[in-house]
This record gives C-alpha cells, structure tokens and sequence, in this order.
C-alpha cells in the first residue's frame, strides 16, 4: 500500500467507501462523481487521484476525509486534521493543479496549511453560493438556446474564449496558443453539452454543462455577449440548459457563483435555484 506522510492514496479496493461519501453531499461532489462514475479509481483512468487521512486500518466504513487532486484539487470533506494531511502530501510534490476549489470550509482549512509552500495565489474567490434546481425553471425559457454541433465550434469558440478570460481573469490560449481549450471545448459540443443562441452566425448566450453524474450536471461558462446584458438573455438562456437537465436528463441542475455578482444571482433566484452551500476557489 502506498504511504505518504499525511495522507493515503486511494484504490480500487476503496471504491464502496469513496461511492458512499459522494453520496452524502451529490451536489457540492458533483465534479467527483463525475469522474468516478466513467473512470474508477484508477489515477490513469480518472486524470488525478483520491486521498484519504492517513491511519485508517481497514478498508471499510466510512472516510474521515476525501480529496481529489488533479487538474484542480478539490477538497470535498474531512475536518481540520484532515486538510493537515492533504497539505503534507500535496507540500511534497511541485503545484501541479490551477486551482483548490471546493466546499468553502475545506478550501480555506486547506489553504490555510498551504500558503506557506505555495505561495501567494493569483486570486481568492472566497464566497461562492452553491444553487441547486431540482424542478422545472420558472420564468421564461429561451427556445431559440439549443445544442451546439460540432461543425459549429468555430463559431462558437471565440465566445468560450471571451466568457473564460472574462471570468477567470486569464486568456485560456496562454502556453500552447489554445490547443488545450479548444480541444476541452470541443469535447463539450460532441458530448452534448455545449449549449449557445446564435444570432447572425454570432453567439449571443452560451453555457455548458461542464460535469454531470448521474444525479446532478453542473452549469458552468455562462456568458451573455455585452452589448446584450441587462435584457433577461441570461435568466431565459440558462433556464434552457436548466430545463435540459431537469426535464431532458432527469439531473438536479447546479452552478456556483461569486457572491459579488449580484445580477447573476438575482437572475439565477428567478428561474427557481436556492443556496445549499457554499464553494471557494484559490485561482492560481
């Protein structure tokens, strides 16, 4: 069994465990389960691995804590000691993740054991209501918001790219010119899960389902373009998505937001999404 100071990696022989601690929380772990559900434990099938505190003798019973690391490290629970032991473990490798991000009282307990190795970061979210919508949208719903194509990516991609920096801070083509993005993005829109409104060959609104497991699909990139904004696209265009999931998939639909962005919270309270927790995000 592999051991590191702080913290044991996960395995296969773990996955009843792992499944039932998802389970608790399907939302707040939707980005986890995600992956779980098609890929396993395996770090080379999954793209990261689990964690769990050190000192647990059987493999049986419930985790004390559980965390993901990969493109980003995703804290999901455990209490103080436990962040401790992730942080002992993530200390000892180079920062390999461009984000922590997760529920908040893990974030900032992990980050808290972090900071001092990896220095300052490029950007706390430290608030950010997680929503839930587990019933058909209210309101009114953007019929012309349909599924985009795969010949349409180059049409649809400029606004991916806009909505990214926008929120993120970043241009997402930094590196390797976008071939990572773009390939990301266009693994969406042959999965189905890119949505847009498209006007004049232009998007005009856009979102995607960015995880989905089978209880829960998590909404993320929306963006309406800015000389649109204020006109209610927003509201109507993600009710669309919402109403994909909810009425089309069967899925609770979720998202988070930065607790600053009062528009889109309002807009997100009138299509019918209340609070069941709270993320953070540790940008980098």
């Amino acid at each position: 069994m592999l051991r590191l100071a702080g913290a044991r990696l996960l395995d296969e022989r773990d996955y009843p465990s792992i499944r039932a601690a998802l389970a608790e929380d399907p939302v707040g772990s939707c980005m986890v389960s995600a992956r779980v559900e098609a890929a396993g434990v395996d770090p080379l099938r999954l793209g990261g691995e689990l964690w769990t505190p050190d000192g647990r003798g059987a493999r049986s019973g419930a985790l004390r804590g559980l965390c993901f690391v990969g493109p980003n490290m995703i804290p999901l629970r455990g209490d103080a000691s436990a962040m401790r032991s992730f942080a002992d473990r993530a200390a000892r490798r180079p920062r390999s993740c461009s984000s922590i991000v997760g529920p908040a009282t893990q974030v900032h307990r992990l980050w808290e054991e972090l900071a001092g190795s990896w220095g300052t970061p490029r950007e706390l979210r430290p608030e950010q209501p997680l929503l839930a919508l587990d019933a058909p949208p209210e309101g009114q719903i953007d019929h012309r918001v349909r599924r985009v194509e795969s010949y349409e990516l180059d049409r649809y991609y400029p606004a991916a790219v806009a909505m990214f920096t926008e929120e993120v801070g970043v241009d997402p083509r930094l590196g390797d010119g976008g071939v990572s993005y773009r390939a990301r993005v266009a693994e969406l829109i042959a999965a189905g899960r890119a949505f847009a409104r498209f006007e004049g060959g232009e998007v005009v609104f856009k979102a995607e389902i960015g995880a989905m497991s089978a209880t829960v699909g998590q909404i993320q990139g929306v963006w309406v373009r800015p000389d649109r904004r204020g006109m209610g696209m927003g509201a109507a265009g993600t009710a669309a998505v919402v109403s994909r999931l909810v009425n089309g998939l069967g899925r609770t639909a979720s998202l988070y937001v930065n607790s600053f962005n009062t528009p889109a919270l309002a807009a997100y309270r009138k299509i019918g999404f209340t609070r069941v927790g709270e993320f953070a995000t540790v940008l980098f």
